[in-house]
């Protein structure tokens, strides 16, 4: 069954993608869920639309995660943290953490959810992932210092 989704699913499609799905997974699922429609003639027409506004709107996402890359891959993100005296942290440095920081030390407000690191347990210089946009991604240098 042709069906216009109109919400991004993932495995499925994006929003305004028109999808063959099993009529089962249809009817029972998309269509009561609200996030598809049956792909009609003036449905068809209407999934363009959405898939203009979407490429617009990525677009714009895409361009705006590029120039937060560019700010942040150049600088270094500095943590004070208290510490035993090998090196070993009271705690650890979470990405809640990091987020903070970036934010203090910058004034760019970047999500927790968007940064992909384990737990920061030690001081020296430690390499964060940042991911903003699927085609986005880059590395964050947090340096975490005895406060």
């Amino acid at each position: 069954m042709k069906v216009i989704l109109r919400s991004d699913l993932d495995g499925i499609g994006k929003r305004g993608d028109i999808v063959e799905v099993a009529a089962g997974h249809a009817r029972n699922y998309l269509l009561p869920k609200g996030f598809a429609m049956p792909a009609s003639d003036g449905a068809m027409a209407q999934a363009k639309s959405m898939r203009r506004a979407r490429d617009l709107r990525d677009a714009a996402d895409r361009e705006s995660a590029q120039t937060v890359a560019s700010a942040l891959v150049a600088k270094t993100i500095t943590i004070p943290m208290k510490s035993g005296t090998e090196g070993k942290l009271y705690g650890s440095v979470t990405l809640q953490d990091i987020a903070h920081a970036i934010e203090t030390q910058t004034s760019i407000v970047i999500d927790r959810k968007k940064l992909h690191s384990e737990p920061i347990k030690t001081l020296g210089t430690h390499t964060v992932t940042a991911k903003l946009h699927n085609d986005v991604q880059f590395p964050v240098t947090v340096d975490v210092v005895k406060a």
